[in-house]
């Protein structure tokens, strides 16, 4: 179960954010409203939210999953492998120290946490242009003495790991065609969304709810079939940046 989560408040420098999708640049004002409810239904499921300021100088920075990982023993932070991004992770440590013991990745070393999927006590990491096997290894290790196993995989095409694969409970994994044999991922059951709802891959689970981004039926019945509870919010400026519903908190 999550109790909290840690959030930052999209900057207005956001529209000039890394990209690689083609679907012009985020509405401002828009993108807070979004933002406002998705810190909203955080709370609403139980998690006492930390809502950061928007961090000048740094687009990106409402994207804070990248900038840590967290489980129940130790926060781990990253050094980043965006070169524009790195930085923002300074300013997050402390906000993390006051909820766990923190430990570090140095570059040359370098993942995201949005390559890390955590379930149960396995992370599975991601390489990406974003995170290398040194990085890789260097959470594995930061991880181990607390109990927890790491797999690494090929992130194929994709920005992120969780891009293609996510976890939405009862020992089910949305993902991409990419990953739908892969033997790393034997065990679980697997929901493969197609490409024409790449997006709606990145749910997010939360105590026992998936939040699903608006806009994708097909993903959306294939959600509720499960039988859980299912809260549907808007991201669409946060699209726009490759930004889904994992990115923009980091939960624990």
């Amino acid at each position: 179960m999550f109790t909290k989560a840690i959030t930052r408040r999209p900057s207005e420098e956001m529209v000039d954010g890394i990209t690689t999708a083609d679907l012009g640049k985020p509405d401002f004002a828009l993108a807070l409203k979004q933002h406002d409810a998705y810190c909203q239904t955080l709370s609403d499921l139980g998690l006492d939210v930390t809502i950061l300021d928007a961090e000048p100088g740094y687009p990106d920075c409402c994207f804070v999953e990248d900038t840590a990982i967290v489980c129940e023993h130790i926060a781990v932070i990253a050094p980043l492998g965006a070169p524009s991004r790195q930085g923002e992770q300074e300013t997050i440590e402390p906000v993390l120290a006051k909820f766990k013991p923190i430990d570090h990745v140095a570059a040359p070393a370098l993942f995201e946490g949005g390559d890390v999927l955590q379930v149960e006590k396995t992370f599975y990491v991601g390489l990406s242009a974003r995170t290398n096997q040194a990085g890789a290894d260097a959470l594995g290790a930061a991880v181990a003495p607390h109990g927890y196993d790491y797999k690494v995989m090929d992130c194929g095409p994709s920005l992120h790991f969780k891009t293609d694969v996510n976890y939405i409970g009862n020992n089910t994994l949305l993902v991409s065609p990419f990953f739908a044999e892969a033997a790393d991922l034997d065990g679980f059951e697997r929901i493969v969304v197609e490409d024409d709802e790449a997006y709606a891959r990145n749910c997010l689970f939360i105590n026992g709810t998936v939040i699903v981004p608006d806009g994708f039926p097909k993903t959306l019945a294939k959600v509720e079939a499960l039988g859980q509870p299912v809260v549907v919010l808007d991201m669409s400026e946060f699209r726009k940046l490759d930004g889904g519903l994992t990115c923009l908190s980091l939960r624990f």
